[in-house]
């Protein structure tokens, strides 16, 4: 019986090259923002070829811990989660006291809305189905936490519900378009979302400036009424990296 030959389990020196970045990078030793050594520095530190060097950043790149910056370098991208509370942020407490679900989701940090389109249209196909209408309203939204594009979102609302209302306004008042769905006399009292995961389209990554191998998380939240008519479809694009999302149940 002859033996078989020792196999070698060394990681290749490219794996090698990013486990170290990686270490310093969830060690604290650089920071977000921070650029990483190019590809001239790690061919020079670690004696390998350009190919190897620059298969060890992209390990990085697409593990979303690193970004390439176009004639500029790799740079460090290490987000502080943002933790997202399924119910505490619905609840109504929240926004009949005029604050907004971001109050909730941002705890403190910095946050924004950018890119505020708002347009009257035709239903898509579910959403019709869902609110059972033909025509809504649509508020689209970019939302950033501490400057960097995190969230986007599309929220339709009947259009005959709506119609000359401040929900269709760019700035909707204090605690929202909820608060301001309760000033119709339609406040939502049950929320149900459905969650997937999924990679981004093209649009999408461009708008949420995502490094190549980020997946994001499609949300799909329905707001009804307390007699249960469906007031607002809401599609959310989360950007997978940036976000931990919390549930609490009751046994």
């Amino acid at each position: 019986m002859t033996e078989s030959a020792p196999v070698h389990h060394e990681l290749p020196i490219y794996r090698r090259i990013a486990d170290r970045l990686r270490d310093k990078i969830l060690s604290g030793d650089l920071h977000d923002g921070d650029r990483l050594p190019g590809e001239n520095a790690l061919m020079a530190e670690y004696g390998v070829a350009r190919a190897t060097a620059r298969q060890a950043l992209a390990v990085l790149i697409n593990e979303g811990l690193a970004v390439p910056r176009r004639g500029s370098g790799v740079y460090v991208r290490l987000f502080r989660p943002i933790r997202r509370h399924g119910s505490r942020r619905l609840a109504r407490e929240q926004w009949t006291a005029g604050r907004a679900i971001w109050d909730t989701d941002a705890h403190g940090r910095a946050y924004a809305v950018d890119q505020v389109q708002i347009e009257r249209e035709a239903a898509s196909e579910e959403v019709a189905r869902v609110l059972d209408t033909g025509e809504v309203w649509v508020r689209r939204r970019r939302y950033l936490v501490d400057d960097r594009p995190v969230q986007l979102a599309a929220s339709h609302f009947p259009a005959d519900l709506v119609e000359g209302t401040a929900v269709v306004l760019p700035d909707t008042g204090p605690g929202g378009v909820y608060a301001r769905l309760g000033d119709l006399g339609h406040s939502p009292a049950h929320f149900t979302e459905e969650l997937r995961a999924r990679m981004p389209h093209p649009r999408e990554t461009d708008l949420l400036g995502l490094p190549a191998g980020t997946p994001i998380i499609a949300i799909i939240r329905t707001a009804y009424t307390a007699e249960g008519r469906p007031v607002e479809y809401n599609e959310m694009v989360l950007d997978a990296a940036s976000y931990v999302l919390q549930y609490d149940f009751d046994a």
